[in-house]
């Protein structure tokens, strides 16, 4: 009996299908120093992330505002003291080219005012030579000479816009007449010129000598 049974449990031995065992698989040998942390690889990549990335700007603080504020302060006052500098030399520069085109137009206007400044006394002498009477021919016809010269002197200034100033019957102006005597005149008004000292004269608007006058009181 004890046989049987020992050739059916051999028998069921050798029937049952020999189970596959598993394959253990041996673990890769880690470097030295790591243990049990991330591959290396993956240790390689985080590493090469982290130098790509930008590094993140770190904000300005109060003190680097501020001193940016009195910056921008002290660049805009700059600023406005060179804008009022150019306004300031540009009306200069503006007074400066009228004044020189005033200038210009003036001396173009008043160019014989010298010329005929010193001709005045040139005039006075005529009009008191020719103011003389005589009875010699001789001497008349001298002073038909000197008055077709005092014409042609008086015709060439008057050319250049040199004129005598009305005086007699006026009334008295400061500006074109110089007072050297007063007195009570019948048939003239106070302040009217009644007598021609000196005779004056005036270059267009311009008065290169006062008359003398005498005037009614």
């Amino acid at each position: 009996m004890e046989q049987g049974e020992k050739q059916v449990t051999e028998q069921a031995t050798y029937d049952e299908p020999e189970r596959e065992q598993p394959i253990e698989e041996e673990a890769a040998p880690q470097p030295e120093g790591e243990a049990g942390g991330a591959p290396l690889e993956e240790a390689r990549e985080q590493a090469g992330g982290e130098e790509a990335a930008e590094p993140a700007e770190e904000a300005p603080t109060a003190n680097e505002l501020a001193a940016a504020k009195a910056q921008i302060a002290e660049l805009e006052a700059k600023l406005s003291e060179m804008e009022h500098r150019y306004l300031r030399l540009y009306a200069d520069f503006e007074n400066f080219r009228r004044r020189t085109r005033q200038e210009m137009e003036a001396a173009e206007k008043y160019r014989a005012q010298s010329l005929a400044s010193d001709l005045l006394p040139v005039l006075d002498n005529f009009e008191r030579a020719l103011k003389i009477e005589t009875d010699n021919e001789q001497a008349k016809s001298i002073l038909q000479g000197m008055e077709m010269v005092y014409r042609s002197l008086v015709d060439a200034l008057k050319k250049e816009g040199v004129e005598p100033i009305e005086a007699v019957g006026k009334p008295f102006d400061p500006y074109l007449h110089q007072a050297v005597m007063q007195a009570e005149v019948e048939g003239y008004e106070p302040n009217t010129v009644v007598e021609e000292l000196q005779k004056g004269y005036k270059l267009k608007d311009r008065v290169l000598r006062p008359a003398m006058v005498k005037v009614s009181q």
